[in-house]
């Protein structure tokens, strides 16, 4: 019998906060699709777990143990999938952090870990990535971002900044890099069953997070995943620049 090509054979993915939730879910997908995977985070037990399941499953696979808010590490992170897994054609930026609160009596110490990780982490991975991309003419970076990048609310305002500040920067590198065959997209989900909110630093709105949650049949990482191969799987003249996946009760 015959083999059957998979999209995304001989192709290499990076994926940054891929030791739970969407990241771990797109690494499996991507692994599926026939990329070898490098997978990064800081939780190295888990990446080592998921390590194995990838491996069993036939993939070729990198840990990076990772801390995306260090800019030397993300640039040793993608040299290292380079001259180990010969290359890198897609980067997914999943590492993220949702610490949802009010302003008024915030720590602002959720503030920076904020910043840091959602906003200059994927900076620092981008910048460590894209000359190479450009110089092969070729390349997808896919931003995890949120419908919180699109829509302002009481109690989330930092993370809707954070967000609202990947939408920007993605489009912006996606006006500088389009004319060159790389490809910029933005995946923003809705309520997705992960562990984000278990983040949450303030009791008042962990509570919040968890109730909405409960009120309605939530994404499972593995819907946001399917999205990001979908992107990623296109034709070469075809870019998917955004895409806004959330539960079909989600009313915003």
């Amino acid at each position: 019998m015959t083999e059957v090509a998979r999209p995304l054979d001989g192709e290499v993915a990076l994926v940054t906060g891929a030791s739970s939730g969407i990241g771990e879910a797109t690494a499996l997908a991507l692994a599926q699709a026939g990329a070898a995977v490098a997978i990064g985070a800081r939780r190295v037990d888990r990446l080592d777990a998921l390590a194995s399941r990838l491996s069993a499953s036939g993939a070729r696979v990198l840990t990076l143990p990772l801390d995306v808010t260090d800019e030397r590490a993300c640039a040793d992170a993608v040299d290292r999938t380079r001259s180990e897994l010969g290359g890198l054609d897609v980067l997914v930026n999943n590492a993220g952090v949702m610490l949802l609160g009010t302003i008024v009596g915030a720590d602002p110490e959720d503030w920076r870990r904020m910043v840091s990780t959602n906003v200059l982490g994927l900076m620092y991975m981008t910048h460590a990535a894209i000359d190479g991309m450009v110089e092969q003419g070729s390349g997808d970076v896919v931003n995890i971002s949120s419908v919180a990048g699109r829509t302002a609310r009481k109690g989330a305002g930092v993370y809707n900044a954070s967000k609202w500040a990947v939408n920007a920067f993605s489009e912006s590198l996606r006006q500088e890099v389009t004319a060159r065959g790389v490809r910029i997209s933005l995946v923003e989900p809705g309520a997705v069953a992960t562990e984000l909110s278990s983040h949450i630093t303030q009791p008042e709105a962990r509570e919040a997070s968890r109730q909405m949650a409960q009120g309605m049949r939530t994404l499972q990482a593995e819907d946001v995943a399917r999205a990001i191969v979908y992107v990623v799987t296109q034709p070469p003249h075809v870019a998917v620049n955004e895409v806004l996946v959330r539960p079909t009760d989600q009313e915003r």
